[in-house]
């Protein structure tokens, strides 16, 4: 068993601790600020994701032609 593995009887029991600690006027406060916090952290971390790109790709120009130079394989006699 995983220490996040939370069954719903201890999520309700989580809930009704965080209730008695914070109280009812509190607790809706906590949950708003706890939602802002993950969805700005989802946007930066979706914001870093975005701007990353493969070093390789970087490099080269978009209009770039890509040329192969042929190679005489066969031997003159």
């Amino acid at each position: 068993m995983s220490p996040l593995n939370i069954g719903i009887p201890s999520l309700i029991l989580i809930l009704l601790l965080a209730l008695l600690i914070f109280g009812p006027k509190k607790l809706p406060e906590i949950g708003g600020a706890f939602g802002q916090t993950i969805s700005e952290f989802k946007k930066t971390t979706n914001k870093l994701m975005d701007d990353e790109e493969p070093t390789s790709e970087q490099n080269v120009p978009k209009d770039a032609q890509v040329t192969t130079i042929a190679h005489d394989d066969q031997k003159k006699d």
